[in-house]
């Protein structure tokens, strides 16, 4: 221990303002490439989605994973979900969105089908909110199809938050945190401790 530890240890008032040296560590853990599909068109309202790589089995097992579910009637049903809320003003449904689409879900890591559903409703309500809010401007329609289309895509963003605090609150259980704070007055000195209104008058 060096000199200036030992002085610091014989006088305790005296402050420790040297900064403590803390190991760096990576912002976010590495992640694995994300599950994808590839869409063959069988009609105009649908498209069937295909392992990438050609892969069927283990392409199955990892969107059970991504999706947090073991029930293929659930995979089956949320793929035909994103692709409606995927869809394309022409009427097609975007492949790119799909898997972006697919990319978020797996990001919120869902465990069990009720935080799938959430994580679905979430990614698909801000594909949608993009899509309203790129026809905002770039001359779709004069100022009160602006305004309506800002309206809504204000409406889903706030839908969107929604999704995020119910996921929150599932997953810690509603759970509120208390803040304590540590206040220390010396013995000469006097404080007030509570709500003060500076605007009051008279008294």
């Amino acid at each position: 221990m060096g000199d200036e530890d030992t002085s610091a240890l014989r006088n305790p008032d005296r402050r420790m303002t040297r900064a403590l040296t803390v190991r760096d560590s990576p912002v976010a853990k590495a992640h694995r490439s994300r599950t994808r599909v590839q869409l063959k068109r069988i009609n105009s309202e649908y498209s069937e989605p295909h392992p990438p790589d050609g892969d069927q089995k283990g392409w199955w097992e990892r969107l059970k994973a991504a999706l947090g579910t073991t029930s293929s009637d659930f995979v089956n049903a949320t793929l035909v979900q994103i692709q409606n809320a995927s869809r394309m003003p022409s009427g097609g449904v975007s492949e790119t969105s799909v898997n972006a689409v697919l990319a978020f879900i797996e990001a919120a890591e869902p465990k069990n089908e009720i935080e799938g559903a959430l994580a679905i409703q979430m990614a698909c309500t801000h594909a949608v909110a993009m899509a309203v809010l790129s026809r905002v401007g770039g001359g779709h329609g004069g100022d009160r199809h602006v305004a309506v289309m800002a309206a809504a895509g204000a409406r889903l963003l706030r839908a969107f938050a929604t999704q995020i605090e119910a996921m929150r609150r599932l997953r810690n259980g509603g759970a509120q945190v208390i803040r304590v704070e540590r206040i220390e007055v010396s013995d000469t000195a006097q404080a007030i401790i509570g709500n003060i209104n500076l605007n009051q008058k008279g008294s």
